[in-house]
């Protein structure tokens, strides 16, 4: 990975922890090598526990053909994955209400 590529994602890590999508969601970049390195692409873990205790995670990778585009553009990208896991989260635990 360049450089370039290091410093856009080490910016959009921390757009994404400032980032307010969803209280409830804990949200971990992993987008430095050092994180990832035993898998093949950056990725962004999401984590949701219900209040019943019931614990949802997903991974939302960052393939290469996804380098090029802008902080803002992966911003958003991950934005509309995270309001996805929201809508299984919703149709699994309540059945979609």
């Amino acid at each position: 990975m360049d450089k370039d590529i290091r410093e856009k994602f080490r910016v959009l890590a921390q757009e994404l922890e400032s980032a307010m999508v969803n209280p409830d969601i804990e949200i971990e970049p992993c987008l430095d090598e050092d994180c990832y390195k035993p898998r093949k692409f950056p990725y962004v873990k999401l984590k949701y526990t219900t209040d019943e205790h019931n614990v949802h995670e997903k991974d939302i990778e960052i393939s290469t053909d996804n380098w090029s585009k802008s902080v803002e553009e992966l911003k958003e990208y991950i934005t509309f994955m995270i309001e996805q896991f929201m809508e299984e989260i919703d149709s699994v635990e309540y059945g979609g209400e």
